[in-house]
C-alpha cells in the first residue's frame, strides 16, 4: 500500500519515477509547536498511484524539492502550511504549479475550509480516520497506525482531485481556481516588509508615537524569533506588545506587570524592551495614523455594491464568500479613497475578477467618494 523511504539509495528510486511522471499528490506532517521554522517529519507523496512516505529527519531532499518545482502540477489540501514549510526547506519561494482541492471545494459551493475527510466523503463517499492529528511526527520508529494515517492523506487525493477538475471543467471555473492557488501560494511567499510590521499589530486607535513603538517592538521580535527558531508568542504576544505601548513600563518590576509576558524575557530582555519604548526617532519619522476602518458606504451605495456582487455571483456561478472576501472590498476602499494604484490590490481582483468585479466596483465606489473619504480618517 505505502513504502516508508528512509535511506537516501532508496529515495532516488522515487526521484526516478517522479522524472517520470508530472503530477503528484502530497501532504506533509510537521511539528511547529516551539519553534518559529516547522520541523518536517513525514512527507507524502503519491507518485503514478504509488504511496512514499519520505522521512524528514533522515533524507536529504533537495533533489526532491527541485522536482516539485518542475512538476507540471502539484495537488494539496489545504495546502498553506505544506507550501510555507517547501518554501522553508527548498529555499526558493516560488511554486506556481498547485492545485488546491480545498480552493476547488469552496468554488463548488462545499466551504472555504472543508476538511480532506469530509471532501472525500462528499465527492467519493470515502472513510478515513483523522485519530492521528497530534501525533509526534519527529519519533521514531513511527507506529503502524502513523504510517497508516500519513498515508492515507494521499491514497485518495488524485481521485479527489481528477472528480473535482471534471466538476470544474462543466462550470468553466477550473482556470479561476487554479489562479486563486497562484494568489495563495504568492501570498504565502510574501513577507511583510520589517518597516511594515506593526501594520499586523497597530490600529487606527494607536497614536503616532504609539505605532513607531510598535514598528521598533515587531522588528526586534521578528530578528529574535527568527535568531532564536521560536514561535512569536515566546518572546511578545500581540496582546503584550499593545500593553506595552498603552502603560510605558519605566523599569523590569513595571515590565513583569504586562499582560501575557514572560518572566524569561523580562529576564533576559528587559532593558532591550525598555530601551525600544523610551528611545525613538524623531517625531517627523514616526508612521502616519492608521486609516479607520470603513463600516459601509453610504445607504445606497451600500445596498449597490451588494447588488454587483450578488449579480456577479449569478453571473460566474461562484459562491459570494469566494468571489468576494471582506478584506479585498475593504482594499478596494481603501484603493478608491487614497486614488491608489491598482498593481497594489490583492492579486486576487486583479485577475478573472478584475473585469466581472473589480472594476465595476471601482467604478461604482468612485461615485460615493465624498462619503467614503469622510468615514475613513487619516490621523497626521
Amino acid at each position: 500500500m505505502f513504502q516508508f523511504i528512509n535511506q537516501q539509495t532508496d529515495l532516488e528510486n522515487v526521484l526516478t519515477l517522479m522524472r517520470q511522471s508530472s503530477v503528484y499528490g502530497l501532504d506533509t506532517e510537521f511539528i511547529k509547536v516551539d519553534t518559529f521554522w516547522p520541523k518536517l517529519g513525514v512527507f507524502q507523496i503519491n507518485v503514478d498511484n504509488k504511496i512514499f512516505l519520505l522521512d524528514g529527519t533522515t533524507l536529504e531532499l533537495s533533489s526532491f524539492w527541485q522536482q516539485i518545482f518542475q512538476a507540471k502540477q502539484n495537488i494539496f489540501h489545504a495546502c498553506s502550511e505544506d507550501i510555507d514549510l517547501i518554501y522553508h526547506y527548498a529555499e526558493q519561494k516560488s511554486l506556481e504549479n498547485v492545485f488546491d482541492t480545498q480552493v476547488a471545494m469552496s468554488f463548488l459551493g462545499h466551504g472555504l475550509q472543508v476538511s480532506y475527510q469530509n471532501a472525500l466523503k462528499q465527492m467519493l463517499d470515502i472513510d478515513i480516520d483523522k485519530d492521528q492529528t497530534r501525533s509526534d511526527w519527529l519519533a521514531r520508529p513511527l507506529t503502524p497506525e502513523q504510517m497508516n494515517y500519513a498515508a492515507n492523506d494521499v491514497l485518495y487525493i488524485m481521485q479527489l482531485a481528477q472528480r473535482l477538475q471534471a466538476d470544474l471543467h462543466d462550470k468553466g471555473l477550473y482556470q479561476c481556481v487554479l489562479e486563486d492557488c497562484h494568489n495563495l501560494t504568492f501570498e504565502i511567499a510574501t513577507e511583510t516588509p520589517k518597516e511594515k510590521l506593526y501594520n499586523d499589530i497597530g490600529n487606527y486607535r494607536h497614536s503616532a508615537k504609539q505605532l513607531m513603538q510598535l514598528q521598533q517592538l515587531s522588528v526586534w521580535r521578528e530578528e529574535m524569533v527568527k535568531a532564536l527558531n521560536q514561535p512569536r508568542s515566546f518572546i511578545l504576544k500581540n496582546s503584550t506588545i499593545h500593553d506595552l505601548v498603552e502603560k510605558n513600563p519605566k523599569n523590569n518590576f513595571q515590565l513583569s506587570q504586562m499582560k501575557d509576558i514572560r518572566a524569561s524575557v523580562v529576564r533576559e530582555h528587559g532593558k532591550t524592551i525598555l530601551d525600544l519604548l523610551t528611545f525613538l526617532p524623531e517625531a517627523d519619522e514616526w508612521p502616519l495614523r492608521m486609516a479607520k476602518p470603513i463600516r459601509h458606504s453610504s445607504k445606497g451605495v451600500t445596498q449597490a455594491v451588494d447588488d454587483l456582487i450578488n449579480l456577479a455571483v449569478t453571473e460566474c456561478n461562484v459562491p459570494k464568500e469566494v468571489l468576494m472576501r471582506k478584506k479585498w472590498l475593504n482594499a478596494l476602499y481603501h484603493h478608491v479613497v487614497f486614488n491608489g494604484n491598482e498593481q497594489d490590490l490583492p492579486g486576487y481582483l486583479l485577475g478573472w475578477r478584475y473585469e466581472l468585479l473589480t472594476q465595476p466596483l471601482i467604478q461604482l465606489l468612485s461615485k460615493d467618494i465624498d462619503y467614503l473619504s469622510t468615514q475613513m480618517k487619516v490621523y497626521e
